[in-house]
């Protein structure tokens, strides 16, 4: 796996309340691939992980700002989950634009647990399958995706997972996908046309 996305460029997208694992795992996995993560959040302060959605698990310093960032400085994406920062982030126009830009380039996107939320927001799951936690299912077919109940899940370049249980396979599957680089968008939803 080492070496496997040398000189990719990584954006990761997480705010206070993001589920600490979901963080990390996938960060790790594409950093010990030889991408070069970048973590962006609504601001450069800290922010607050947790564990489970209610245990405090450790904070993190964002690389950078939502706002001093551009779809064109990376190659792939990864959203994390978590309940109050999946919640946050959707509400972000800067973050909801960025996500757009990303898949309208065919960029590949990992997103796990309550991520698909940002996805929902930005109108891009339409056409697509996915998974999520199960409390977005309903959400995500209402934004005309076809929701399953699957450890991971890959169409076009988008992967999904469910929960943190899932993550062994979360992680091998974006190092691939992230590999292959860009993803044909076509019937990925008007927005991703645009």
């Amino acid at each position: 796996m080492a070496g496997t996305l040398d000189g990719k460029r990584v954006a990761i997208i997480a705010t206070n309340g993001v589920e600490q694992a979901e963080l990390e795992q996938p960060r790790q996995a594409v950093d010990r691939a030889g991408a070069r993560s970048t973590l962006i959040s609504l601001s450069t302060d800290p922010i607050q992980a947790m564990n489970s959605d209610i245990n405090k698990g450790d904070t993190f310093t964002p690389d950078t700002a939502i706002s001093d960032v551009s779809a064109d400085d990376f190659d792939a994406l990864v959203l994390p989950g978590g309940t109050i920062n999946a919640d946050q982030l959707r509400q972000s126009g800067d973050v909801v634009a960025f996500v757009q830009a990303i898949v309208a380039a065919g960029k590949p996107v990992g997103a796990i647990c309550h991520a698909p939320w940002t996805l929902v927001e930005a109108d891009l799951v339409r056409g697509r399958t996915l998974t999520s936690y199960p409390s977005l299912r309903t959400d995500i077919r209402n934004a005309g995706g076809e929701a399953v109940d699957e450890e991971v899940v890959v169409d076009r370049g988008l992967v999904t997972s469910r929960t943190p249980d899932d993550l062994d396979a979360f992680c091998s599957t974006i190092v691939e996908e992230f590999a292959e680089g860009a993803h044909d968008v076509r019937g990925a939803g008007a927005t991703a046309q645009a």
